[in-house]
């Protein structure tokens, strides 16, 4: 599947590919994800739990971090490439800049492991993610509400 099908000028930079389904997305029904938040010795988690048929663009990280299928079925694109098919459990290995769509094809759990010396989420995000106005998610993953 082509997450990114219908996105004009797919040859842009990937993150730029990937912003621009992001934008699309506005226009469509939002949905906020269960999320949850866990701290370790100079570490950080957030699992997401993604209901079926839900896509979700995520930010720029500025860190090599870990991106964990712990259950279920997703495709995921860079906006570089065809999307990449996981399932059941897979560890991926996330490089910095990069910016991706994930489709949960079935309902699935995925999370994300990264260093930081940081405990509060505002913090951590600082830490972790590049500043985007257009994100459609506030601090801690909660939606943005739509005017």
């Amino acid at each position: 599947m082509d997450l990114l099908r219908g996105v004009p000028d797919v040859s842009l930079p990937r993150v730029a590919a990937v912003e621009k389904l992001q934008n699309a997305m506005w226009q469509m029904p939002q949905v906020e994800l269960e999320t949850e938040h866990f701290n370790a010795d100079k570490m950080y988690c957030r699992v997401v739990h993604r209901p079926a048929d839900t896509t979700i663009v995520g930010r720029v990280h500025k860190k090599e971090h870990f991106y964990i299928l712990a259950q279920g079925h997703i495709l995921v694109t860079d906006g570089n490439s065809p999307a990449k098919e996981y399932k059941g459990f897979a560890v991926i290995v996330s490089q910095p800049g990069t910016k991706r769509a994930v489709y949960a094809v079935e309902d699935s759990i995925c999370l994300t492991v990264h260093r930081t010396r940081k405990t509060k989420l505002e913090e951590i995000e600082k830490d972790l993610v590049h500043e985007e106005p257009g994100c459609p998610f506030l601090v801690g993953n909660k939606l943005r509400l739509l005017k």
